[in-house]
């Protein structure tokens, strides 16, 4: 069955392989909310991306493979709700921008910053700082294969750019910086991971950025 990125809360993962990669994305919790579990293929090492919600089913996704880090995408409470006990129960040190890291249930030991990598096994994935959901939001590019690999976080959705209540100023940071960080650089088939609901692509979302640009979220 063809991977499509539409999963449900109660309902079973959707799973896709990309060279280097294996990736399973679970949906869980009251608001819905994406995580996702890298596994390299080589290694078997394991990635954990937001430790949202429902430990449990984290965790037996993770199963007895190795975890070598939890990435918060941003310091959001619906997005590390389960933090501490997956945190607990595999050791894996917690990967997150230092401007989020402090509202964080348990330390960052592996802070980063824009254009820094983070490991799983044999794959290098690229850290993207997006400035404006929070001050510290990250999204996660898999770039090792032909069609690029953007976990976004709540920065990127179908239909427009993260939340930023309002506010003009948080606004204008986040638009510039998923124009200049995520659309400039690459191209239309990269696929995108939000932190809710379903997936998209940047060239689905392209042509809408004047529009974005204009209704001002």
């Amino acid at each position: 069955m063809s991977y499509t990125g539409d999963v449900q809360v109660g309902g079973p993962p959707a799973v896709r392989e990309v060279p280097g990669l294996k990736i399973t994305k679970l949906a869980v919790g009251p608001y819905d909310n994406n995580a996702y579990l890298l596994r390299c293929t080589a290694t078997g090492d394991q990635l954990l991306i937001d430790a949202a919600n429902e430990a449990s089913r984290l965790l037996e996704l993770v199963g007895d493979g190795p975890l070598s880090r939890i990435v918060t995408t941003h310091r959001h409470q619906d997005h590390w709700e389960a933090l501490g006990e997956v945190v607990a129960a595999t050791g894996a040190p917690v990967v997150a921008h230092p401007l989020d890291a402090e509202t964080l249930p348990v330390p960052v030991t592996e802070p980063v910053e824009h254009g820094d990598t983070v490991r799983v096994g044999e794959v290098t994935l690229e850290v993207v700082h997006l400035r404006g959901h929070t001050p510290g939001s990250v999204a996660l590019l898999h770039t090792a294969a032909q069609t690029p690999h953007l976990f976004t976080g709540d920065s990127l959705f179908p239909g427009g750019v993260g939340n930023t209540w309002g506010d003009p100023q948080l606004f204008a940071s986040l638009l510039a910086d998923v124009e200049e960080r995520v659309f400039d650089p690459l191209p239309d088939e990269t696929w995108v991971y939000p932190g809710h609901g379903k997936d998209t692509t940047l060239g689905r979302e392209r042509p809408h950025l004047p529009e974005w640009r204009t209704r001002g979220w």
